[in-house]
């Protein structure tokens, strides 16, 4: 049995972190316990120093033009809605949500509009940083690739093209848990396009660099680009995604203008950036349907959601549960098998741990499982992603009873579902 006692002093500040490998999704359901206050039990707890929640996401209203006082004229910003009226469908806002438009007065006879957008959080470029050349997860892969291709089937539904879309565009939405579309300052309505130079160097499609081109060269283009160039871009972001490099110098070469498929097959064949026991082909397929030099030839947004390779089930690496917040946060090696087979002692522990974690916000659930999958495991659900964002700070790197605790979060509507990732140390 495990004194009350012992468990006093076991959470250590100043901890390193361990890396944690790979992740396997298996179903489970646990049950929450609750038991007597035990504030005493914790020692050495940093103060927590946390501002408000970030806000819900709203839904926008449809594409809107917003003009803003700028030395160029203006720039415009297109929105998407949250529930679409294609076939398609989409599942929750993909694209920023404007809450406002007001007016700063920097000068008396400088008027700026500014636009008041949704608090986002980590870009697909810094997700391409902290993945060390490795490439992401095929998780992390298909969970953006989607999410993108809703948000572009919506758009082009609606006759409107993104026309810069790039890592940095791209941006992960914590109370959404879904990846959103951002600076829509250079859309175009289909059909009349008002903007000569598209895209940025790297994500740019063959017709628009021809068309910047001509812009240049003070010539006018016989056609104008299409949403097309939207997949194209979206197709260089996943093979950079696959691959962990940045492709800029790749596609601009004689090599990639003369076979860009035997390029994109050696990048998939390449035993640096792929594990063998994971089915990449599909991917592969996906994004060279994306990436045709002939524009009519390029997939619609609305038929590549429907690629096969929406239908694997893959899990996240523990990695992706860490750079990608929610409002769960999962907390791993605090209890073992003499906590959870001590009723009165699982009972005091968990009310402590829930305790703890108020601190940083209003707790909704908190589950620890005494089976697996998750045996062990603490899950806390939060209000909102703000709260658990700065309890995943404080906590991460922490010991208890020796051991190093792992903080991360966990996918809301996973927890939801009762559908719990066996994690392997």
């Amino acid at each position: 049995m495990i004194g009350s006692s012992s468990i006093s002093g076991f959470w250590d500040s100043g901890a390193p972190r361990i890396p944690v490998s790979w992740l396997f999704e298996i179903p489970g359901v646990g049950e929450a316990a609750a038991g007597p206050s035990l504030r005493s039990r914790w020692s050495g707890w940093r103060g927590c120093d946390r501002g408000p929640g970030r806000p819900a996401s709203g839904v926008a209203s449809a594409p809107v033009s917003v003009p803003l006082a700028h030395t160029d004229g203006g720039i415009r910003l297109c929105l998407g809605r949250g529930a679409a009226a294609f076939s398609g469908g989409l599942r929750t806002a993909v694209a920023v949500t404007l809450y406002g438009v007001f007016t700063i007065h920097f000068s008396p006879n400088v008027p700026s509009r500014c636009l008041l957008l949704e608090l986002l959080d980590v870009s697909v470029s810094e997700l391409l940083l902290y993945s060390s050349h490795q490439g992401c997860s095929m998780w992390m892969i298909q969970h953006c690739a989607r999410d993108v291709l809703e948000a572009l089937a919506f758009l082009h539904h609606e006759g409107y093209v993104h026309a810069d879309l790039k890592p940095r565009n791209i941006l992960w939405s914590a109370e959404n848990e879904c990846f959103k579309l951002i600076d829509f300052g250079l859309s175009f309505k289909e059909g009349n396009q008002d903007v000569k130079y598209i895209q940025t160097d790297g994500y740019r499609a063959p017709e628009a660099e021809l068309q910047n081109c001509l812009a240049q060269a003070g010539l006018q283009s016989d056609t104008e680009c299409t949403s097309a160039v939207d997949l194209w871009s979206l197709g260089i972001i996943l093979l950079e995604m696959f691959s962990g490099m940045k492709l800029k110098h790749t596609v601009r070469s004689q090599e990639w203008k003369a076979n860009s498929s035997a390029i994109i097959d050696h990048i998939f064949a390449s035993k640096a950036v792929v594990n063998a026991a994971i089915p990449a082909y599909h991917l592969r397929d996906l994004i060279k349907s994306m990436l045709h030099d002939d524009p009519s030839r390029r997939i619609p947004a609305e038929m590549a959601l429907c690629s096969p390779f929406f239908s694997i089930p893959f899990a996240p690496h523990i990695e992706d549960l860490v750079m990608l917040p929610t409002p769960v946060l999962r907390l791993l090696n605090v209890l073992d098998d003499d906590y959870l087979e001590n009723e009165e002692e699982y009972e005091d522990v968990v009310e402590d741990v829930k305790e703890e974690c108020q601190k940083y916000g209003p707790v909704v659930s908190l589950l620890v499982p005494k089976e697996n999958p998750g045996r062990g495991q603490v899950f806390v659900e939060y209000a909102n992603a703000g709260d658990s964002k700065a309890a995943q700070k404080l906590l991460t790197g922490r010991m208890f009873d020796g051991k190093f605790v792992v903080a991360t979060f966990y996918p809301l509507s996973a927890y939801k579902r009762g559908y719990l990732y066996q994690t392997l140390l």
